[in-house]
């Protein structure tokens, strides 16, 4: 039986997380850490929702047929794992969360919520700051040292682990996994775990 993904809901804007909050508060622009990057206009509180991941929901199996987005560079896609089931493919009708870089300290979460994704301030934020959450990519294969490489992570974080992917010891402080995924991945577990970023 083929599944439906779940239906489309109304969306937050990339201006505020609520209409009580009608001010610009984030900006996508070039990132010191890697490509592009979200950055705070304004001081925002600890636990504030941000912005919502935004996409394209589709089936894990039209996401093995649409990887990768980017042939020249299969690890740099915009998949965001919502489920056993579906993805959400920031590529097709995304907003600037597709940016957001991770960070192995990051200062904010991604958090599912009947089928959507959010980004939420772990601590208060500072007008200029970038945002960035743990990605932390699962890849049932070894991490190798060529493995880990081709994930590298450039968060400079005194607590870096040089890597995106989770750690097998210890998962990361997300309450979900953003998984741009790998082709090898694909093929080990048929279904990706987790989105990002070797991206731009």
């Amino acid at each position: 039986m083929s599944k439906t993904a779940p239906q489309s809901q109304a969306v937050l804007s990339e201006t505020a997380a609520t209409s009580s909050k009608p001010s610009r508060r984030i900006q996508a622009r070039q990132s010191g850490v890697h490509g592009k990057g979200v950055f705070a206009l304004v001081d925002i509180p600890a636990h504030d929702t941000i912005i919502e991941y935004r996409g394209e929901v589709i089936t894990w199996e039209e996401a093995l047929k649409r990887h990768p987005h980017d042939p020249s560079n299969p690890n740099h896609t915009f998949y965001f794992h919502v489920d056993d089931d579906f993805v959400i493919d920031g590529l097709h009708q995304g907003n600037s969360a597709k940016w957001i870089n991770h960070a192995c300290d990051p200062n904010c979460e991604s958090e599912i919520t009947e089928s959507r994704v959010f980004i939420r301030a772990l601590r208060d934020i500072q007008a200029g700051e970038e945002l960035n959450y743990d990605y932390g990519l699962i890849l049932p294969s070894r991490h190798t040292k060529k493995v880990k490489a081709e994930f590298a992570c450039w968060c400079g974080s005194p607590e870096c682990r040089g890597t995106m992917l989770a750690s097998k010891k210890s998962p990361p402080k997300s309450k979900d996994k953003k998984g741009k995924d790998k082709k090898s991945q694909a093929k080990d577990n048929k279904k990706h775990k987790n989105k990002n970023k070797s991206k731009k």
